[in-house]
Parts: structure tokens; C-alpha cells; sequence
């Protein structure tokens, strides 16, 4: 990520802080690189566990150039797409969780890795999100593989 790259995205993401400047502020001292911002304002966050997340990050990214912003923790057990504001509230799913309005999410500053969280593909600052139907059929694609290559009872 370029410089001016990681500085749009880092804006697009303080935006949405209560204060910005205490945001940008927490991502330069915190040890860990990570700061809290609000979901549900300009984004929301679909998180998968990895066993389904890794597969459909593979299907999303074969369908577009550049999906939204993916998150994933550095155990790979979870990842996090950024979609549309109000994804959360209509959302039905099994073994998906969500981060919309009134919730928090641990993000990482753009361009730096941490021991924590971190981006598979960050922001560009332009505000670029996945869109949840096109992120649903990757899902679908995603688990019809993984249950063809699961083992079948008896082999």
C-alpha cells in the first residue's frame, strides 16, 4: 500500500470515530496497531469463520477486481467483509455473525501488520464495500465446494 493510499484509507476509517483525531492518536501508540471504530455507519461487518471466510475470499476475489475491505484475526479463525450500512439488520444466515449499528470493531492501521487482526485487502479510502449479494453468492459457491470435498461417510 502506497503512502497516499494508506493516508485515504486511514481517513475513510476516522471518519466514522466520535473523535478522529483521538483515533489516529490510538493507532500511532497502541502497541498492537488496532483501534476501536463504530460499525454501521458507513459500513457493516460480516464475519465468517475461516473454514467457510478463506474459501469465499477465493470465489469473491475471482468474481471482481477489488472487493471491499477484508479483515482477518491472526489465528484465521474468523474474517470480517465490510458491506453497505443496514447488511447486518437484514442478514439471515446460519454461522455468520455480524457488526452493524451500535457495535464496535477492532481495526488494524492500514499498511501496518500487527500480532492481531489484520487487512487482506484494505481500504483504498475511496469507500468501496463488498455488496452482501454478490458476497452471499460467493458464500453459496464457497460451501457447495466444501461439502463435495468434505469425505463422505464410509470412505
Amino acid at each position: 500500500m502506497t503512502a497516499s493510499g494508506a493516508k485515504a484509507a486511514v481517513e475513510w476509517l476516522v471518519s466514522v470515530a466520535p473523535d478522529p483525531d483521538a483515533c489516529r492518536w490510538e493507532w500511532e501508540r497502541n502497541p498492537l496497531g488496532v483501534a476501536l471504530l463504530p460499525a454501521g455507519r458507513r459500513w457493516d461487518v460480516l464475519i465468517l469463520p475461516g473454514e467457510l471466510g478463506y474459501p469465499t475470499f477465493d470465489v469473491l476475489t475471482r468474481l471482481v477486481d477489488r472487493p471491499g475491505p477484508v479483515l482477518a484475526d491472526f489465528g484465521d479463525a474468523r474474517m470480517g467483509f465490510f458491506v453497505p450500512p443496514g447488511t447486518v439488520a437484514r442478514w439471515v444466515g446460519t454461522g455468520v455473525r455480524g457488526a452493524g449499528g451500535g457495535t464496535w470493531i477492532v481495526v488494524p492501521y492500514p499498511g501496518k501488520v500487527t500480532g492481531g487482526v489484520r487487512w487482506l485487502i484494505p481500504p483504498d479510502g475511496s469507500g468501496t464495500l463488498t455488496d452482501a449479494s454478490l458476497l452471499e453468492l460467493a458464500m453459496h459457491e464457497a460451501a457447495g465446494r466444501l461439502a463435495r470435498e468434505a469425505p463422505q461417510e464410509g470412505d
